[in-house]
């Protein structure tokens, strides 16, 4: 075995000091939500996000006045992203059946579906506005019928993201908190004198939230180990360094700490992606955060075969892994540990952050491992995959994909999109532009 690379991260001592520090910081703060409740969280509030409000939970006139400051275009926008998550997620909960059957005569064996009857989903935005956090985790439990749903999300640049609050409240929210960080995440796991305690936890976050709920599994059921985002593009020379750097690139501004790997067997195309995410990086608005997480997080792995990828791959475990080769089937019938396959250059990661049907709630940390990604199921190992054959659904998706990441500020996550609409569907989007809605009907 001959694996190469040309590139990489932090050692793996590195990134335990590193988890160490978040480690403590955590335990800390959860014993003060614990012992001193709404005080800690409005003090926590206070000197991380310097907001506090007379009501950290949103009142209805509250949240009806912040849809009202959106354009119909982006609620328009959030509905159709909604619907796609919702209908996959309707479709996994009709595979869910109850079931009676006699053993032996006279031996009656049966089980239920029944949902967990309180869940608080975390829905990150103090960096970004992540409104599609919304869909997958208060749509997906209102699809799989919990009857009380209460969601937290930071402020963002000091005040409501009127778009992740209509999202929550389409989803079916029924209390919305504005809060952030490990105190969302406790109050809503301990309870507080004005919060009641969750059963469940759920969502992506940092690497404080990704802890806190990990410290807190036990106390309160968690979704799965959902840190930063990790991103892996398998590739051949079927793609080129272009699509590769964008792919990547494109999850790399999530933050300071997200891993992003290129697997290929191609020599000429590791090196020319090298030198297009420096091209990228140039020009990418996001690149003080996209370039931090490249330079540390950042891997180039040179394999000889297929079968050297795929062993690679596996012992990663990454969150997302994109595959654009000559077999891409081949991976989908070979691959057992990931969050989420994206199959072919048509598709992308962001399609399924944003807007395609699959949960973006993954398995970071190598817990694809054991575990799937989050769905109306939970808890079961169970994997989704996309893949878009035609170039007109390409152009569709890219579009709408492209809108709803620039509507939250992921200007690479929008180049993932924008890069198929040049390609699949000839439409001229100028780098970091949204794309143009056409009616359906034209």
């Amino acid at each position: 075995m001959a694996i190469e690379y040309l590139k990489r991260g932090k050692s793996d001592a590195d990134r335990a000091e590193d988890d160490a520090k978040t480690r403590a910081v955590v335990e800390a703060t959860l014993k003060d939500i614990e012992t001193r409740g709404d005080a800690a969280v409005r003090e926590l509030s206070e000197k991380f996000d310097n907001y506090s409000p007379a009501s950290f939970r949103l009142s209805q006139q509250e949240i009806d006045d912040l849809i009202a400051q959106l354009s119909d275009r982006e609620l328009a926008d959030i509905k159709f992203a909604q619907e796609q998550v919702m209908n996959f997620a309707r479709a996994q909960r009709a595979s869910m059946t109850d079931i009676e059957v006699e053993t032996l005569p006279g031996v009656i064996l049966g089980h239920k579906n029944i949902p967990v009857q309180s869940v608080g989903c975390y829905v990150p935005g103090g960096k970004f506005p992540m409104v599609a956090s919304a869909h997958m985790s208060v749509a997906t439990a209102s699809v799989a019928g919990v009857p009380r749903i209460i969601a937290c999300t930071p402020p963002f640049q000091g005040k409501p993201n009127p778009a992740v609050i209509a999202a929550m409240h389409l989803g079916g929210a029924d209390e919305i908190y504005v809060m952030g960080g490990i105190q969302a995440i406790g109050a809503m796991a301990l309870g507080t004198e004005t919060i009641d305690p969750v059963h469940m936890l759920v969502g992506p976050g940092n690497a404080f939230v990704a802890e806190a709920k990990r410290q807190l599994f036990g106390r309160v059921g968690i979704d799965l180990f959902a840190g930063p985002t990790e991103t892996m593009v398998i590739a051949d020379e079927t793609v080129d360094a272009e699509i590769c750097a964008t792919d990547l690139l494109g999850q790399a501004e999530h933050g300071y700490n997200s891993p992003a790997v290129l697997v290929t067997n191609s020599r000429k195309l590791a090196e020319e992606t090298l030198s297009e995410i420096d091209r990228l990086l140039g020009i990418l608005p996001t690149a003080d955060t996209a370039r931090v997480s490249w330079e540390d997080y950042g891997e180039v792995i040179l394999c000889d075969s297929y079968d050297e990828m795929l062993q690679v791959a596996d012992e990663i475990a990454s969150e997302h892994v994109q595959v654009m080769t000559d077999r891409d089937d081949w991976f989908l019938d070979n691959m057992t540990c990931y969050g989420a396959l994206f199959l072919g250059p048509r598709t992308n990661v962001s399609n399924g952050d944003k807007v395609i049907g699959t949960n973006h709630t993954l398995p970071t940390k190598k817990a694809g491992r054991y575990t799937g990604g989050l769905w109306v199921g939970k808890f079961l190992k169970t994997h989704s995959y996309q893949k878009i054959l035609t170039d007109e659904a390409a152009t569709l998706i890219g579009e709408y994909g492209s809108r709803l990441c620039l509507l939250e500020g992921f200007v690479g996550h929008a180049e993932q999109c924008n890069v198929r609409v040049r390609r699949y569907g000839g439409i001229n989007v100028p780098y970091g532009a949204p794309a143009p809605y056409r009616d359906a009907a034209e």
